[in-house]
């Protein structure tokens, strides 16, 4: 069963995304969307040790 999205449109979304975010937006488990933003071609920014995905 897919989560329910709290964000209703794109505008709502912060302008970036942890992967609990990620995995919302996605409609997939958390650790799927934490194995998504270690693929090498994922557009993924690091901020010290957090991993943050801008929502464009």
């Amino acid at each position: 069963m897919m989560k329910e999205s709290s964000y209703k449109s794109y505008d709502e979304l912060p302008l970036f995304l942890n992967s609990e975010l990620v995995a919302k937006v996605l409609g997939v488990a958390p650790s799927s969307a934490y194995e998504l933003m270690h693929e090498p071609d994922f557009p993924v920014l690091r901020i010290g040790n957090r991993m943050v995905v801008p929502k464009e």
